[in-house]
């Protein structure tokens, strides 16, 4: 299953959507509207290995948290509550996920969108 999660307010995700120019079969998940459920989190750790790659370092409401004692479970809790703590955008395609905005992720993505 080919999914990208992003969120449908952030300009970032808009212009990434615009430049990846997603195939028909990539399945988009607006995690405002849809929460990630435990399943999805699951699959995204399957491939990652590591809660902490899949969080928003960024969120706002991080600094409403102690950061000190941040274990892979408290994590996986965050992620589960609230949209804003997933990096975003996710893409899952064909096996291979690909987390975040930064250039090389983009461009890793793009490859493998489109050759």
């Amino acid at each position: 299953m080919n999914l990208f999660y992003y969120l449908s307010t952030c300009d970032t995700c808009k212009r990434i959507i615009k430049e990846l120019q997603l195939p028909e079969n990539v399945e988009m998940i607006d995690i405002k509207k849809n929460l990630l459920t435990e399943d999805q989190l699951n699959s995204l750790f399957s491939l990652s290995q590591s809660y902490g790659s899949l969080l928003n370092r960024r969120a706002q409401k991080l600094k409403e948290i102690d950061k000190s004692n941040l274990s892979e479970e408290k994590i996986k809790t965050l992620l589960l509550t609230h949209y804003t703590f997933l990096k975003r955008p996710v893409l899952l395609f064909k096996g291979e996920l690909f987390i975040g905005n930064s250039k090389s992720t983009v461009e890793a993505a793009q490859k493998k969108l489109h050759g």
